[in-house]
């Protein structure tokens, strides 16, 4: 039975079965662009720490990193990221579908991006296999291991992790439960068109999690190690840390 990306992410909202701080939703898991930028999405209506929240995160070719969330840093993915951050900020962020396989996304006024979903064997390979793999194995460390060494070289994404640290230390799980490959219709950013999809010349990444080679989208579970001030960095960027860095 083929489900359409946009059937699937009003469904995505079940928190997973685990400790930590957990959320649920859909993201595009990341897009690179052939000129150097990058950009991600992740929409989570269920949130174990707060309100749920949209997300968007830009990254320029000079490398630096900007992420867009609608409720504040500490309640959305600068938690776990802020220390690989240039900035932070929160405004009106929205992710709208136009269609079952069509997604307009916006931040503020700075961000306009429409994009379009599919299938192609390699989604269609791993959606059957996690539709057939038992829960308990969607849990274990070991199991997410080898489902992300498979999982590049059968998508065509580069490196995979589902399991690692990020930036601010917390470690980290993710379970990506149905995939679509995605492409980007149009994306602007300061007004500048961010132009054709097209692999970064070095994978980027956040800590142990590698952001693919080729959109993709994808509904999600993940959870995270609970926040703690004393091991943990804070939410704000790098630039603005306390001298001590915690």
């Amino acid at each position: 039975m083929t489900i359409n990306p946009q059937s699937a992410a009003e469904r995505s909202c079940e928190l997973p079965r685990v400790s930590g701080e957990r959320f649920a939703g859909y993201a595009v898991v990341g897009a690179p662009f052939a000129g150097g930028h990058y950009l991600a999405l992740r929409r989570f209506p269920a949130s174990s720490i707060g309100d749920g929240y949209t997300s968007v995160w830009h990254r320029d070719p000079a490398g630096a990193w900007t992420v867009y969330s609608d409720v504040p840093p500490e309640l959305s993915c600068p938690r776990f990221l802020g220390h690989a951050l240039s900035r932070t900020e929160q405004t009106d962020v929205r992710a709208e579908w136009t269609g079952p396989n069509r997604l307009h996304v916006t931040a503020g006024g700075e961000l306009e991006w429409d994009l379009r979903m599919d299938t192609s064997p390699a989604t269609t390979v791993m959606n059957v296999a996690g539709r057939i793999m038992p829960d308990a194995l969607w849990h274990s460390p070991a199991t997410l291991a080898v489902m992300g060494r498979l999982a590049g070289p059968v998508l065509g994404v580069g490196r995979v992790r589902l399991a690692g640290h990020m930036p601010n230390g917390q470690w980290f799980r993710a379970n990506p439960r149905q995939l679509w490959t995605a492409h980007t219709v149009r994306a602007v950013v300061d007004g500048f068109d961010l132009g054709p999809d097209g692999p970064l010349p070095e994978q980027a990444a956040f800590g142990d999690f590698r952001l693919p080679q080729r959109a993709l989208f994808a509904t999600v579970q993940t959870w995270f190690e609970p926040f703690d001030a004393r091991r943990h960095f804070a939410a704000r960027p790098r630039a603005e840390e306390s001298p001590s860095g915690r």
